[in-house]
């Protein structure tokens, strides 16, 4: 399974960036996907989340601001991100919980390498 970032630039505070996740190789099925984030000197943390009926959850840090969703058929995960904030800096990484080759295989988690997402005031 590999999941590939795109998306990120450096914006003023107020604009808006969509960032991309797709899924390709070989893989039985995609469950849970999330996005995560980084900024320097601080622990990755989880910015939104979504499950594979679409329902999301995001940190408060980001709610009414940013919108994940996912395509299931073209195996694409989504974060529309409005209202940019200088804090919001950071590389952001998407994660999956997949199978690899049948219900029976143990769920594991697969991360993409980051995008930089830098805001500035």
């Amino acid at each position: 399974v590999r999941l590939e970032e795109s998306g990120g630039d450096r914006v003023q505070a107020g604009e808006s960036l969509k960032l991309y996740c797709v899924v390709s190789g070989n893989f039985f099925s995609i469950y849970d996907m999330g996005w995560y984030r980084q900024a320097p000197g601080k622990q990755r943390e989880l910015v939104a989340s979504i499950t594979y009926a679409g329902v999301p959850t995001y940190a408060d840090s980001v709610k009414g601001r940013f919108t994940i969703s996912r395509d299931n058929d073209r195996n694409i995960m989504y974060l529309q991100m409005n209202s940019l904030r200088p804090e919001d800096t950071a590389v952001y990484y998407c994660k999956a919980n997949h199978r690899l080759y049948n219900r029976y295989t143990t769920p594991q988690d697969a991360w993409g390498q980051g995008t930089q997402v830098a805001v500035f005031a």
